[in-house]
């Protein structure tokens, strides 16, 4: 008896890769509901072996390292935050497990909130160990936010309960004795730092929703700090707290 259409759609379910699906007696099923689920199955793992060849790509710089000190703690940092006109800078060091495999992990800024939010509860679980640092916004207006930054990261490294061998640091380099990478766009070329990113976005993120509680009329649950149109009206109509900062603009020339 000739399978139907939904057997054979259960069956496509437990298919691991596109060459298995092509050996099977229901590849050349003529039915329009067969083919329908068989393009949709090999569709899926396109994707999926998409996502795992970038996971393998983002791991070079990784693997170089463990290729010489396979024992080595590779650290990853990256921060989120210098853009936004109120809150800190906030700074993420993340040393993945062995045999980590966080598919889809990339740089925080091309995920879905869901995906960051699934993400982040899978590393904080299962990584090696992470830690947060952060300067806040008297810092950032005393030194610069780029000095701020680094100050962030260098709290976030003396954080973690031991000290890595090896930093892989997005676009900065610190004064720090610990050998260290500084990759461009870093978040998107390496495994560790986008760890980091995810973090990092979502630690901030959650301070400035907890922020909007208080003071409710910036926005700050939906910009998180950033120049939107809301947050610049309510500048205006109610002017600053203590978490704007004041070196910045349109802030520094109109409202300080």
């Amino acid at each position: 008896m000739k399978q139907t259409i939904a057997e054979i759609t259960n069956l496509l379910k437990e298919e691991k890769t596109i060459d298995a699906i092509k050996v099977q007696d229901y590849y050349d099923d003529e039915r329009k509901g067969v083919q329908t689920a068989i393009q949709r199955r090999i569709k899926q793992l396109e994707k999926e072996q998409a996502l795992l060849k970038k996971y393998e790509v983002m791991s070079q710089f990784e693997n170089d390292i463990l290729k010489e000190d396979p024992e080595a703690l590779i650290c990853g940092i990256d921060e989120v935050g210098r853009g936004p006109l109120a809150g800190p800078v906030v700074a993420c060091a993340v040393i993945l497990n062995k045999g980590h495999q966080y598919t889809g992990l990339n740089d925080s800024k091309q995920l879905s909130a869901n995906k960051r939010k699934d993400l982040e509860n899978d590393l904080s679980t299962n990584v090696y160990d992470y830690a947060y640092g952060s300067a806040s916004v008297d810092e950032i207006d005393r030194i610069n936010i780029y000095e701020a930054t680094k100050i962030a990261m260098k709290r976030a490294i003396a954080g973690l309960s031991v000290q890595p061998d090896h930093l892989l640091i997005d676009a900065m380099t610190l004064d720090t004795d610990i050998p260290q990478t500084s990759i461009i766009k870093g978040d998107a070329k390496s495994i560790s730092i986008a760890a980091a990113s995810v973090l990092a976005k979502e630690h901030r993120d959650h301070y400035m929703k907890e922020l909007s509680k208080k003071y409710n009329v910036y926005g700050f649950e939906k910009n998180v700090g950033y120049g939107t149109q809301q947050h610049l009206d309510g500048i205006k109509k109610h002017g600053i707290i203590s978490e704007h900062r004041k070196s910045f603009e349109p802030i520094k020339s109109h409202f300080i």
